[in-house]
């Protein structure tokens, strides 16, 4: 008996195997083993360390963070639709506290220039009040980079809610309705006018980051990102239907062979 079930194309007579054009292709690593990992990433609302998943399937722990961001980057969507109705939008800044950082990593950002928030890295969200959220890693929390990212995301008829920044200053000009509360005068809520929805998805994210994963390096926070928004996203799902989605987007997803190293691992 054959140790791998192979198929052969009537067209060009090459082997092929289950893992042909999904995110296990090119892996020595089983089914057995991968389906579990996307199982447990899918269904833990916090996420699950590297750490975890090498002592639950038994396997190292550089093998378990390969297989884990492989299932995050499978996880990455890019809707074509517009968000509608009620819609929350805010950025935050995703990093480590400056003051906590030892004197050799403050020296370094120093001379970057970097202090403070400008070392952190910004992230942009918006979410639908009841519906589905969008988050992105931006360069800067600027109108020139976040108004496109609202043009495109939200549907002109829509109700928008911020904060007071000043990018948000000329926004109706894009959509029909546009409040916002003021936070620096400790205004949070007014009436049906407020970020809660959206600040929460924050909140839900930082824990995730400060409390699971201890260290996210900024290149792979897109990742961390598309992982946060599927959980959030399919939440009114139960862990069955969850998983059964987060499995068929690992189809048509075969890894850029030009984006990993000799052994198959993500280049850093």
């Amino acid at each position: 008996m054959p140790k791998v079930m192979r198929w052969y194309c009537n067209d060009c007579k090459r082997q092929f195997s289950a893992k042909v054009g999904t995110i296990f292709e090119d892996s020595p690593i089983p089914l057995t083993k991968w389906l579990p990992a996307v199982w447990l990433i899918a269904s833990n609302r916090n996420g699950i360390s590297s750490y975890e998943i090498a002592r639950a399937l038994e396997v190292t722990q550089k093998t378990a963070w390969f297989m884990l961001h492989r299932i995050r980057e499978s996880m990455t969507e890019e809707p074509t639709d517009k968000l509608s109705g009620t819609v929350e939008a805010d950025e935050t800044f995703v990093g480590g506290n400056y003051k906590s950082m030892s004197k050799r990593r403050r020296r370094v950002l120093e001379a970057a220039g970097k202090t403070s928030y400008s070392a952190k890295q910004p992230v942009f969200g918006i979410v639908e009040r009841k519906g589905r959220v969008r988050a992105w890693t931006v360069p800067d929390a600027t109108r020139k980079t976040l108004l496109p990212k609202i043009v495109d995301s939200i549907h002109h008829d829509a109700t928008l809610y911020t904060d007071a920044a000043t990018f948000y200053k000329h926004i109706n000009e894009y959509v029909l309705h546009h409040d916002s509360v003021n936070h620096a005068l400790g205004e949070y809520v007014r009436g049906n006018v407020h970020t809660q929805n959206i600040e929460a998805f924050w909140a839900v994210l930082k824990r995730t980051i400060g409390g699971t994963y201890t260290h996210v390096n900024a290149r792979h926070l897109d990742r961390y990102l598309a992982e946060q928004v599927f959980r959030f996203n399919e939440r009114e799902n139960n862990d069955g239907p969850r998983f059964a989605k987060a499995a068929k987007m690992t189809d048509g997803q075969a890894p850029d062979v030009s984006s990993l190293d000799g052994k198959g691992y993500p280049v850093t």
